[in-house]
């Protein structure tokens, strides 16, 4: 009914004239007549304009409905959501990185809230005979044979980021607790800027498709400029970027309104103007040229560690990529597994729900094609994908990874509160915006100190949790060790739950193994192009 609609807008109306009348004999209804006029005007705006219909048929009632859209993610996080969750971090997730962050106590009382009789609940299997494990951090040497500046990484680090997606200050107190931690710093694709510089922490350069701060003019890779940043001391590796877990095969852009000056001299591109990351690379179109560029960029390093992360899509073109492997000799120092599950700061929907192969079945895949050429030896495995916890680490390493990244876990430890409005420049905790009134107030050496305290807890859990299951080191977790129930009644490894290969298993022609993706596509991949060729 029109009343209905126009109720509100009527009593405004009718409340400015009531307390304008009042007004005249005692001054101070005034104050609530402003109120009143206030949403008079607001009112008279809606019925006027002609984008929203609800505005027009609904004046200044419908802002209600638009502040509670607004407030329903917080809403929801704190008031209706259980504590664990995950959508896509749960309660109890966020509250542990916040105190291992703070060096809070974080010990839980009067037992799990967990369903240990549910589907899917997952633990470790103890020891009766505990060790005790001395190294209070865990290194990982990554090199391959062509390698001549091998690095010692931790076993977890800081997953891939870009400055432009993240704020000054959150680079800065990011790359200060990797310094002080002794782990490493991903750049992600927007390169290296003067603030993952300004304290020294150890960097992974990751090299997307628009090969920002290496590009020529044109977006093409420019080997000269790659030099330049690539052999600084503070690069330790070089990651060249297929595809990552949120949104693969899509590319990016980073609109001009947020190409500031800083950014544009980091990335290499025009300020002001939208910044394109493409959905493919120019620099190769093929597995063999994918692996030969590979090459070119451990030499212009001078050497040093260089692989590529993706997140797997058609089964065929990761084994292509094997292939190619083969057939040229050139093996990549290591591979990253990313997850359809891992963040971004902006996706489509469709993208991040339900494209791309989620972390465990990618890792798996990579792990045991691997050990089926025996390059397993040859190349080493990282996973990023919703890692936060010791036994998120523990769980990865268990199923072929041979170290951890994590993203959205550090942003937590900076004090990223999951407002989910990264792609909005509205970051209300100053981590992911370009905005100085936000991101100024984040203060670096306490957020730094965070980082540092997240990871050095969360390892020092991990260390429990080897001595717990009687190992003495986190690469001694295999697949037997994690078991997961499948029903009220039936639980399983994961080494019965899934397959793995053997040595050597794919160097014979003859005899596949069973596991029906290798059947299916194993033989119609061409290490000359990603392509699939039907038997």
């Amino acid at each position: 009914m029109l009343i209905t609609r126009y109720a509100v807008f009527a009593a405004a109306i009718v409340g400015s004239l009531i307390t304008l009348l009042l007004a005249l004999s005692n001054p101070w209804w005034l104050l609530l007549s402003v109120i009143f006029i206030a949403l008079t005007v607001v009112g008279i705006i809606d019925v006027r304009q002609n984008h929203s219909t609800l505005r027009r048929n609904y004046p200044i009632a419908v802002h209600i409905r638009y502040t509670f859209e607004t407030l329903r993610p917080m809403l929801r996080q704190y008031i209706v959501e259980a504590d664990d969750d995950e959508v896509p971090f749960s309660h109890d997730q966020r509250t542990l990185v916040y105190q291992r962050s703070k060096s809070e106590l974080e010990t839980r009382a009067f037992g799990t809230e967990q369903n240990v009789y549910g589907t899917r609940y997952e633990w470790i299997n103890h020891s009766i005979t505990p060790t005790k494990v001395t190294a209070s951090d865990f290194r990982v040497n990554i090199g391959g044979p062509d390698c001549k500046q091998p690095y010692s990484a931790s076993i977890f680090n800081i997953s891939a980021m870009s400055f432009g997606s993240l704020s000054p200050n959150a680079i800065r107190a990011l790359n200060k607790g990797a310094r002080l931690g002794q782990f490493y710093h991903d750049t992600g694709e927007g390169s290296i800027s003067s603030y993952h510089r300004e304290h020294g922490g150890d960097m992974v350069w990751e090299l997307g498709s628009g090969y920002f701060g290496a590009r020529n003019d044109d977006g093409t890779f420019s080997p000269e400029r790659f030099t330049e940043r690539a052999t600084l001391a503070q690069v330790k590796m070089i990651e060249l970027k297929l595809s990552q877990g949120a949104k693969p095969g899509h590319g990016g852009m980073l609109p001009g309104a947020k190409v500031n000056a800083e950014i544009a001299r980091t990335r290499g591109v025009p300020e002001g103007q939208d910044c394109i990351s493409p959905a493919s690379h120019s620099a190769f179109s093929t597995p063999e040229e994918l692996l030969q560029f590979i090459a070119q960029l451990r030499d212009l390093s001078g050497g040093k560690p260089t692989g590529f992360k993706l997140a797997i899509g058609h089964p065929w073109e990761w084994f292509a990529i094997a292939k190619a492997m083969l057939s040229t000799g050139i093996t990549p120092d290591f591979i990253v597994v990313d997850g359809a599950e891992g963040g971004t700061g902006a996706a489509p929907l469709e993208f991040a729900d339900h494209i791309g192969t989620p972390m465990r079945e990618g890792l798996m895949l990579v792990h045991n094609t691997l050990v089926g050429l025996n390059l397993r030896d040859k190349i080493k495995i990282g996973a990023a994908g919703k890692i936060i916890t010791a036994f998120d680490i523990a769980r990865t390493l268990a199923l072929g990874a041979d170290w951890c990244n994590s993203a959205r876990g550090f942003m937590f430890s900076l004090g990223c509160i999951q407002s989910q409005v990264c792609h909005t420049d509205r970051c209300p905790t100053g981590i992911a915006t370009q905005d100085p009134k936000r991101w100024e107030g984040l203060d670096v050496p306490d957020k730094a100190t965070r980082v540092h305290n997240f990871h050095t807890r969360t390892v020092a859990t991990l260390r429990e949790l080897i001595e717990a299951a009687g190992l003495q080191h986190p690469n001694d977790l295999g697949p037997e060790h994690i078991i997961r129930r499948v029903s009220p009644t039936l639980v399983r490894s994961l080494s019965t739950l899934h397959p793995y290969l053997a040595p050597g298993d794919l160097l014979n022609p003859v005899t596949l193994p069973e596991h029906v993706v290798f059947q299916r596509f194993w033989p119609g991949a061409r290490a000359d192009s990603f392509a699939f060729e039907k038997p």
